[in-house]
């Protein structure tokens, strides 16, 4: 990761305003076709635009937005796939400047058939590769018909129990029903570790058939469990790596870290950093 400063004018008066940007020689996931972001929501307290500067000093340069989060950076409204043409086009101008790609979108779910097709069209337009949703299982086929349309790939996310996608089997059972190579499981690891599930064993299920990752370390194998610096909690870090290279898993994976809410920048970082070290030994 490299600080670079550059010029801007404020107010009638040239200052030095410091950039980060992150190499691909600095990302060594890319080389197994992988694509770590930061889940903005991650940053919740904050606008999309503060997350997406809080995701460059993370030392990342990629991002999985959720809906209804401020938008911040002079914009006004929040994100959602409803926003008009010229809304979309100022964000992805503000991205580009920021050399930030916005990858992936969600948990976003739709309650008609029309605002199905809302998110998918959305997704096209943004350039977003990943739409992760908890369905209504109704929808299946008409998802199914929508990610072949448009190439776009969505992915069942499980948030604990009781919620309706806890168990891997019922996540698959849905995926079965959209008959679609772009739909599969969003495997957020750490909600299988809240829900008294082992996460090796609840991604060994997801062979074939996983799409993305909201990626978490927890505390203690619990309800109660809290978001650590990854590698050093109880989700098996270096097994779930393993477990992805072995299967050959090409895609998303977001850091989604829920704990330290107001200043989690330097666990996302140190988080980062331990997942490279391991990629590389």
């Amino acid at each position: 990761m490299k600080k670079q400063l550059r010029l801007m004018t404020m107010m009638g008066f040239v200052v030095l305003v410091a950039s980060i940007t992150v190499s691909y020689a600095q990302q060594p996931e890319k080389k197994l076709g992988w694509s770590l972001s930061a889940q903005t929501y991650t940053f919740n307290r904050f606008s999309f635009f503060e997350a997406v500067d809080k995701t460059l000093e993370a030392g990342l340069n990629s991002v999985e937005a959720y809906p209804g989060q401020k938008l911040g950076g002079g914009m006004e409204g929040a994100m959602d796939y409803k926003m008009d043409a010229a809304q979309r086009k100022a964000i992805l101008r503000a991205l580009k400047k920021k050399k930030v790609k916005l990858c992936a979108f969600g948990v976003v779910n739709g309650n008609t058939e029309e605002e199905w097709k809302q998110i998918f069209q959305f997704a096209k337009a943004m350039g977003i590769k990943v739409i992760n949703s908890e369905p209504d299982e109704k929808f299946m086929p008409l998802i199914g018909q929508l990610a072949n349309q448009y190439k776009i790939k969505l992915g069942i996310h499980n948030h604990p129990q009781p919620s309706h996608y806890w168990d891997p089997k019922v996540v698959l059972a849905a995926v079965a029903k959209a008959n679609s190579p772009y739909v599969g499981g969003c495997a957020d690891v750490g909600h299988w570790v809240r829900s008294g599930l082992d996460p090796l064993e609840c991604l060994k299920q997801y062979e074939g058939h996983l799409v993305s990752l909201h990626f978490k370390d927890l505390s203690e194998k619990s309800r109660e469990g809290h978001d650590v610096h990854w590698g050093t909690g109880v989700c098996n870090v270096e097994g779930l790596i393993a477990e992805l290279k072995r299967q050959g898993f090409k895609g998303n994976l977001s850091a989604e870290y829920e704990y330290n809410w107001e200043n989690n920048v330097g666990d996302v970082a140190e988080s980062v950093k331990n997942f490279r070290a391991i990629l590389t030994q």
